[in-house]
């Protein structure tokens, strides 16, 4: 089945969320039915051929040599890195179209795949699942335990946004999350995305948990009987709209005490924005910052540019948010 139909043509990517674009039912009006005689889905600008790995960015311009992003070069401590990833298995529908019987079988195809990667050394781990009567199920206390060391995704059911879009539909069937053994490789199952898989690590060098994730990607990918939603024209195929190419996010926790003062991110947002970074706080998307001025500092851009770059932009953008911080 193809991934995008000619039937199909994007409208606009402002919309939050939107369900399968195999089937058109659609919860939300990104994807308008067009005749293929008129209407095609445009080819997006791709970001040239893909680098030799996507923690590779030597060939990306007014980077220190070599590619390795340290931050210590700027005068920074070692800082909390993420890079995060969405992915969407082909054989199932996106989580906005699936029911609940879908998102048991989901959970249970990845769970073979998970026991692959427990008895890899280098990942270890477990898998905690949300689904009531599942092997793994993990009471309420554990729940709020992983949930509180942002281990866990919180309760998607009470997201009136996520309901109506079908995507929080069927809670808590079809959840749960994979966990390294060092906490630093993490996979949550059945939120916005089929997959969100998440690197993170206390470091110097960006190039290292972004090549992290690379590697488990591959890994899992490789995987018997696993395939990803990936359209040889947009790339990988998210729930939103803005997700659509890479599915990446990198960021880091960084201090902005100067643009910061007062407890508030108002002006350290202002500062952000020419920049091309978005600030959250330090549990994400509406969290409140930290004390310190602890903030969740990423490149606002992850469409129709390539993991290099978005990586690249993290590291330029760290320098000149730094600079802008000594002014205030």
């Amino acid at each position: 089945m193809e991934l995008f139909n000619a039937n199909f043509v994007i409208l606009t990517c402002t919309c939050l969320l939107f369900a399968d674009p195999f089937c058109g039912r659609c919860t939300r009006s990104v994807f308008l039915r067009a005749s293929s005689a008129h209407l095609t889905p445009p080819p997006l600008p791709r970001p040239g051929p893909p680098l030799p790995s996507i923690g590779s960015c030597c060939q990306v311009a007014n980077l220190p040599k070599g590619g390795k992003l340290n931050v210590a070069d700027l005068g920074l401590p070692p800082l909390s890195m993420r890079v995060r990833t969405g992915r969407n298995l082909k054989d199932f529908p996106l989580p906005g179209a699936m029911s609940q019987q879908d998102r048991i079988d989901m959970e249970a195809k990845m769970c073979k795949a998970f026991e692959i990667l427990i008895a890899k050394k280098e990942y270890g781990g477990a898998y905690y699942s949300l689904t009531p009567g599942h092997p793994s199920f993990i009471d309420e206390a554990k729940y709020n335990e992983l949930v509180k060391a942002h281990i866990m995704f919180k309760d998607m059911s009470v997201d009136t946004y996520l309901l109506e879009a079908g995507i929080a539909q069927h809670w808590p069937f079809g959840r749960g999350c994979y966990v390294s053994e060092d906490s630093g490789f993490i996979i949550w199952v059945g939120e916005e995305d089929h997959l969100r898989i998440m690197c993170m690590k206390k470091a110097l060098v960006l190039n290292e948990v972004f090549d992290r994730l690379s590697v488990a990607i591959d890994t899992i990918n490789a995987i018997d009987g696993l395939e990803f939603a990936i359209d040889a024209n947009f790339g990988v195929v998210t729930s939103c709209p803005t997700n659509i190419g890479t599915g990446m996010r990198a960021s880091v926790l960084m201090q902005i005490p100067n643009l910061t003062r007062g407890g508030s991110d108002k002006k350290a947002k202002e500062i952000c924005k020419p920049l091309g970074l978005s600030v959250r706080g330090m549990g994400g998307e509406h969290t409140p910052i930290g004390e310190d001025g602890t903030c969740d500092i990423s490149p606002s851009g992850r469409f129709c540019i390539s993991e290099a770059e978005i990586l690249a932009a993290l590291y330029t953008g760290i320098k000149n948010l730094k600079a802008e911080d000594s002014k205030h």
